[in-house]
């Protein structure tokens, strides 16, 4: 029998984060991670600290960026590659009226230290914005991929890798752990994503998934040097290549590209960017949203060494190192959640955790 402190299920953005908590403390664990979820592979990458639909803050703003900081800053240097790329961020304004606006939101209290006047205008030849641009701060992008492939291969060379689908049925429950084929561990941490709506002890929790699809495309001479959001977001990857995304769809919860998505982002670029350009990537996944729009952690309410680590939604690159610090300092330091991110404002699951 091989006993460690965690079972990991799940090797995104969120269990990964966990696992190196664990790394960091010297708490063993292994991982499992059979690619049937996407949705951190392909994500976007982007992190920004203001919604830029309505001039708002994100929950824990300041927060999530600085453990997002230190996290990837510490993890690029652990891998020995470069994971983080801060850059400026733009938003295209349509009117007077989201200049008004724009203004009214960089006087809030929350916001201040992020939004920037005065408007900066643009100066771009291949940009199109006669209302002028927003200048958002502390913005960047992390490379999603880059940071799976590393980091899993680190496991991998550390044997605590298993690429293999878990099943749940060969789960034993003991009141001093858990055990799952010849393994037996203290806990277990789910972190599947979408994949949680599979999952017997937590897939009645109000886990929605909203499919999302971004292109790569090929511009040899738009030199964008910022990300640029209008209705939707460009920013460069090098090599005369640019992400850009995304599309929102509440009721497809495949992985499969589609043509409607491909033409709606298509549609989109070009309302601001005047250039040619060539679609060279098409990508689709589900993420993991919630109802409320607050992340998924906690512990089972009948099995105290199971958890969830989950719900990271749209901003996985922000969300996922501060949720597994806080689940890990839960479980190993006994400090308690915050009410926001528990399982338990879920009244429903609490009272029937295994309803159908």
């Amino acid at each position: 029998m091989i006993t460690h402190d965690y079972i990991i299920v799940g090797g995104g953005l969120a269990g990964l984060a966990f696992a190196q908590y664990c790394r960091k403390n010297n708490r063993t664990f292994l991982l499992f991670e059979d690619a049937s979820q996407n949705a951190s592979l392909i994500a976007g990458g982007l992190y920004n600290p203001v919604v830029l639909k309505r001039f708002t803050s994100i929950w824990n703003a300041q927060e999530q960026l600085q453990n997002a900081h230190d996290f990837y800053q510490e993890l690029s240097a652990d891998l020995q590659c470069t994971l983080d790329y801060p850059l400026p961020l733009y938003r295209v304004l349509h009117s007077v009226e989201e200049q008004n606006n724009w203004f009214a939101a960089a006087d809030k209290p929350a916001l201040s230290s992020f939004l920037s006047t005065p408007l900066v205008h643009n100066a771009h030849p291949f940009i199109e914005a006669p209302f002028h641009l927003g200048s958002v701060s502390n913005c960047g992008y992390v490379d999603t991929k880059m940071v799976l492939q590393h980091f899993h291969q680190r496991l991998e060379k550390e044997e605590v890798l298993i690429r293999e689908t878990f099943n749940y049925g060969d789960i034993a429950l003991e009141e001093t752990g858990v055990t799952y084929h010849e393994i037996r561990a203290k806990h277990i941490v789910f972190a599947e994503g979408f994949g949680l709506s599979q999952n017997p002890f937590f897939h009645t929790l109000p886990l929605d998934g909203t499919k999302g699809e971004l292109l790569v495309i090929r511009a040899p001479e738009l030199k964008l040097e910022a990300i640029y959001k209008s209705g939707v977001f460009i920013f460069p990857l090098g090599n005369d290549l640019y992400k850009v995304g995304a599309t929102y769809d509440w009721q497809d919860k495949t992985d499969r590209p589609t043509p409607a998505a491909r033409e709606e982002l298509i549609q989109g670029l070009k309302s601001f960017i005047k250039i040619d350009f060539e679609v060279v990537a098409h990508y689709a996944g589900v993420r993991p949203t919630v109802k409320d729009r607050r992340p998924l952690v906690g512990t089972h309410p009948l099995h105290s060494n199971v958890h969830i680590l989950n719900g990271m939604g749209t901003r996985g690159v922000l969300l996922a190192p501060a949720m597994a610090k806080a689940l890990f300092e839960s479980l190993e330091r006994g400090i308690p959640l915050d009410p926001h991110i528990d399982i338990r404002r879920f009244k429903h699951f609490y009272a029937n955790p295994y309803r159908n």
